[in-house]
């Protein structure tokens, strides 16, 4: 309830959650390090190069005291902040952000004049990549698990490097003669028991709780769910499998990007193998309501990967 207060007062103008790339994706802000004595949690440790743009972020507010910088974190090619924007300006948010990179990229030549490890003919004269990635946060609620998923970033990404075969996407997985691609726990497809989940959008909460019990007790025993998760009800059985650590085969339309990971109680299911997601098209940013055709297509496909592989 207190961090909520501490919010309160942001919810009525404009907060940004801006990600900025390092030029080639290098790991020159940090490493990332597992829990230890002093740390029960996976962190990223600032490189000299981290250090100088945590210093620049928190500096913002010297040059522009209409910005308050809320949140920064680092990880070893990128990094999240997020800025509070407490007035209206006279310049536009892109061209705080332009004085910010410029500045770390001035700084970043010269720590590599005076660092030999850094002067190299393949080191970038930049630091960062061009442009830059923002989105505008609403609400207490938003600001708060879009903080909560930065401090989980550097946990994510040690749980990924340690656990690299359920995390990689395989292209070109031909199933009923459709390519499609997949990330996650390639041998869920292989298993010997499966159970196609599709649930119709006008099921009572009676009906919904005994084919969710009949469900779940099938996955107990063995059987993988499988489902494209498009119904309320489907995806309430999921949840559950989610919480029970109950393995899982989710079938989508969206492709993988190149940068792809799944988020929440998905992210921890692929992390312990117990999770395997199938695309039948390829990755794309548009927002592509489900229609009747989709919906058959996808649940036609968990139907198939439960009766014949």
């Amino acid at each position: 309830m207190k961090r909520r207060c501490e919010f309160h007062d942001y919810t009525s103008r404009s907060i940004y959650m801006i990600t900025i790339a390092v030029e080639g994706r290098r790991p020159l802000l940090g490493t990332i390090c597992g829990p230890d004595d002093n740390h029960h949690m996976p962190r990223v440790e600032p490189s000299p190069v981290g250090k100088i743009v945590k210093e620049m972020w928190n500096n913002i507010s010297r040059y522009y005291q209409q910005i308050k910088p809320i949140r920064l974190q680092l990880m070893p090619d990128h990094m999240h902040g997020i800025l509070f924007v407490t007035q209206p300006m006279n310049k536009h948010l892109g061209h705080v952000i332009k004085g910010f990179k410029a500045g770390c990229n001035k700084a970043f030549r010269e720590l590599s004049a005076t660092m030999s490890p850094i002067t190299t003919t393949s080191q970038p004269t930049h630091l960062w990549e061009e442009g830059y990635h923002d989105r505008i946060l609403t609400g207490d609620n938003q600001l708060k698990r879009m903080i909560d998923y930065l401090i989980d970033n550097p946990r994510r990404l040690w749980i990924k490097q340690n656990n690299p075969d359920y995390f990689r996407t395989y292209h070109n997985i031909t199933i009923a003669d459709q390519l499609v691609c997949a990330m996650g726990n390639i041998f869920l497809l292989h298993a010997p028991s499966k159970v196609a989940v599709k649930v119709s959008r006008n099921i009572t909460d009676e009906q919904l709780d005994i084919k969710t019990t009949q469900l779940i007790k099938m996955a107990q025993q063995g059987a993988i769910l499988v489902s494209p998760c498009i119904s309320k009800g489907e995806k309430h059985i999921f949840r559950i499998a989610y919480e029970m650590g109950y393995p899982t085969i989710v079938i989508q339309e969206n492709g993988f990007s190149k940068f792809a990971k799944p988020t929440g109680k998905r992210f921890n299911a692929c992390a312990q193998g117990k999770l395997l997601m199938i695309a039948t098209g390829q990755h794309h940013n548009q927002t592509i309501p489900h229609t009747r055709e989709i919906s058959n297509r996808l649940n036609h496909l968990a139907a198939i990967i439960a009766t014949t592989i």
